[in-house]
């Protein structure tokens, strides 16, 4: 049986990540809202929606990609469809199927947001650590979660 407790390795690593994760993104969060008025998570979903091809997804596989349940996304891209930064389509080949596209007006607002967020992610995450931390940091966590592929 395991211990019960957690070695004080353990629960410093832990405790590191859980603070650097709520200190990092609660930062970007508040930078993208001030400059952008866009959440993070908002970000995320016209990030995912960019990458795609003809900047449309299928709304379960960006619920997939951003991590969150469809009913919370459809929330989210309700959101994003009243600034009129994504549009909600039903599938043209199985009308059962409902779509989210990036607007024009989506992908401009994310393109200035995401000097924003680089910058962000430099000051506050990657400018903090040398080239070995990086590496370390990342074969570290992809020990945890594997290999990731972005999408």
């Amino acid at each position: 049986m395991a211990s019960e407790r957690l070695t004080d390795t353990e629960l410093r690593a832990w405790q590191a990540l859980m603070h650097a994760h709520d200190r990092v993104t609660e930062t970007l969060d508040a930078e993208l809202r001030a400059a952008h008025d866009l959440s993070l998570a908002a970000y995320d979903v016209l990030l995912r929606l960019a990458r795609a091809p003809e900047r449309t997804l299928r709304m379960t596989e960006l619920a997939s990609r951003v991590l969150i349940s469809p009913s919370g996304l459809t929330r989210r891209v309700d959101r994003l469809a009243a600034q009129r930064l994504v549009r909600r389509e039903t599938d043209p080949g199985d009308g059962r199927v409902a779509l989210a596209r990036l607007t024009d007006e989506g992908l401009a607002r994310l393109r200035a947001a995401a000097r924003t967020h680089l910058r962000g992610i430099r000051e506050h995450f990657t400018g903090r650590l040398t080239e070995g931390q990086l590496r370390n940091v990342s074969a570290a966590l992809e020990s945890v979660a594997g290999p990731h592929t972005p999408h």
